[in-house]
């Protein structure tokens, strides 16, 4: 009854994509890859209804790593070409940017190891006992995981977009900052913001603006954004909009 009353609610929201098209998009997924596969699967169901569209998107709002059991099968997925038919948009998670930031020793990697990196080391088979505690072992730890994640993947991490945007809707990992024009928001904000974005009550005029990062129980539709994270890596439950026009309804790998 719920998930009813829901997707009624937000289809009368604002908001359009152009005519003909279909997006998808989903929300953090961080190192789920069974939520990911059962999810695409729905997804393809989906679109199996409007044989009509003649171009459908996917987009990953970004944090693929961390936190979950297998970040590495998660970008092998994503890198396969999730879905026949579908062009792919991937998104900078602030997850990805901090791993890149201690591969690319811009910090010490500490603060990312401790709210998920750890899980993202033993994917890649690197094991690690405890923090390093020094220099030495930082630069040794570095060292290890850049033998151990692909070319391919760091290929990835790096030509991950900030945003996109289809019709109204802009679509990034964080959110953006209120009171800043769509072409001058900053990379950082986009990945990382969350207090000053969630408080305003319109933080981008005359867009939509979809978004993860912040954990939600049920994905919200604030009318103005949408927030598509409810914290995969725990709940089991990832999360996808659907658009279509001017429709927008959501997708679970849980029931509403």
């Amino acid at each position: 009854m719920f998930g009813r009353w829901f997707r009624g609610a937000s289809a009368a929201r604002l908001g359009r994509i152009p005519p003909g098209q279909a997006v998808y998009a989903v929300g953090d997924i961080h190192g789920r890859l069974d939520l990911l596969d059962d999810l695409l699967r729905k997804i393809e169901a989906d679109a199996g209804r409007f044989p009509g569209d003649v171009e459908k998107t996917l987009i990953f709002l970004g944090d693929y790593i961390d936190r979950g059991p297998a970040s590495k099968g998660v970008v092998d997925r994503l890198l396969e070409g999730p879905l026949a038919g579908f062009s792919t948009v991937r998104l900078m998670g602030n997850h990805e940017e901090a791993m890149m930031a201690f591969l690319d020793s811009i910090t010490d990697g500490l603060d990312w190891l401790t709210f998920g990196g750890l899980e993202t080391l033993l994917s890649y088979g690197v094991p690690l006992r405890t923090l390093p505690s020094s220099d030495a072992q930082v630069t040794e730890l570095r060292a290890a995981l850049a033998d151990a994640v692909p070319a391919e993947h760091k290929s990835f991490f790096r030509n991950c977009a900030f945003r996109h945007q289809i019709g109204d809707y802009v679509f990034v990992h964080a959110g953006v900052r209120p009171g800043i024009a769509l072409e001058s928001q900053s990379p950082g904000d986009m990945m990382w913001i969350r207090d000053d974005f969630l408080r305003s009550r319109n933080p981008l005029p005359k867009h939509v603006v979809v978004h993860g990062h912040t954990i939600v129980d049920l994905p919200q539709d604030r009318g103005f954004r949408i927030n598509l994270d409810t914290g995969a890596f725990i709940s089991g439950r990832l999360t996808g909009l659907v658009l279509h026009e001017a429709e927008r309804r959501f997708l679970s790998t849980l029931d509403f």
